[in-house]
């Protein structure tokens, strides 16, 4: 039981701005766009991380602005506006409407809410609200909405957290957690190693029998997808980008696919290699039945977790084989001489 003659309350001017920031981020957040309109009915709409719901009955959601917004006075005088909970793929839409200084509705096509009040598409959800209260709330205004109408979908949030994007994931219940070793420091069902690599060959059993379909080797297909990202790619690129990945050489899976016609070595020094036109349909065929599988397994995952599957195993690649991003290199701008 804590002493009250001990508790010192902190005033203003005892914390530091930029530390509180920093605390206050460790809340992790939705990310939404509040729309309305302007007294001359020009669309009005900024980011905000600071809605919450405040009553289920009646229906109250909440909001608040800085005192130095220029979109304050459109939002104190509407009587109408609306909360879009961003999707996890509208990062860019959440940065348009972050900024200052451009039209943030151009080339968008809008529905129409209460009061003429502009929606944004394919959001998590969207909330339709009357302007009911507004409150000072220190250097922002506290926005108060009566809920008319709404509508949500299954998508995944946009997640905010740290100053950076993030992904939301459910966590897996009690009864599917991996189990513990017997002895400590054993192997065990949540090694990395354990859980990457079985995931990497049940993955694969499923796109195997169309690669033998195909008459491919995994190092085959490997090369086959890997020369259509570009127009030609030479052993060297290729071998850096495939590294860990190819059990042969590089060059030797070039030469098998160049002995069936379906890779071409092309003039220069060094050699690079295309698809032939035979190549390029085989790509194509086995390229699209993979991401059948794909779409198949992530379908499975359901919407939330998909691209935060994606994402950690992209952070994981590049910490753990910082050469696999090769492929993906845009070319160096050439120089040109004076």
């Amino acid at each position: 039981m804590s002493d009250e003659n001990s508790t010192e309350t902190l005033s203003s001017h005892s914390f530091d701005a930029r530390n509180f920031r920093r605390a206050l981020g460790s809340f992790a957040t939705g990310v939404t766009i509040i729309t309305t309109r302007s007294a001359d009915d020009t669309p009005v709409g900024l980011t905000v991380s600071s809605f919450n719901s405040v009553s289920l009955e009646p229906p109250l959601v909440l909001w608040s602005l800085a005192n130095t917004s220029r979109s304050l006075e459109a939002f104190r005088k509407a009587d109408h506006w609306a909360v879009h909970v961003l999707a996890t793929h509208q990062e860019a839409l959440s940065g348009r409407f972050a900024r200052a200084g451009e039209d943030k509705f151009a080339g968008i096509v809008l529905d129409q809410g209460v009061g003429r009040v502009p929606l944004l598409p394919d959001c998590t959800a969207r909330f339709q609200c009357r302007n009911a209260f507004q409150y000072e709330g220190g250097d922002h205004v506290i926005f108060v909405g009566e809920v008319l109408s709404y509508d949500f979908t299954e998508t995944a949030p946009l997640v905010f957290h740290g100053g950076s994007y993030a992904h939301a994931t459910r966590r897996d219940s009690p009864d599917h957690l991996p189990r513990g070793a017997e002895i400590a420091g054993s192997f065990s069902e949540d090694f990395l190693g354990y859980l990457l690599g079985r995931a990497h060959f049940r993955f694969y059993a499923r796109i195997r029998p169309l690669l033998t379909q195909e008459q491919l080797s995994d190092e085959e297909f490997f090369v086959l997808s890997a020369l259509t990202l570009k127009n030609s790619i030479s052993d060297i690129s290729l071998g850096q980008g495939l590294s860990g990945i190819l059990e042969k050489n590089a060059e030797d899976v070039l030469g098998a696919l160049t002995a069936r016609s379906l890779v071409r070595v092309t003039a220069g020094n060094p050699a690079a290699y295309e698809l032939t036109e035979s190549g390029a349909a085989c790509a194509v065929r086995v390229i699209s039945a993979a991401k059948s599988v794909e779409h198949e397994v992530l379908g499975s995952l359901g919407p939330a977790d998909s691209p935060a599957l994606k994402s950690l195993l992209g952070r994981l690649l590049a910490v753990i084989d910082p050469e696999a991003s090769t492929l993906w290199q845009a070319p160096a701008p050439q120089k040109i001489s004076s």
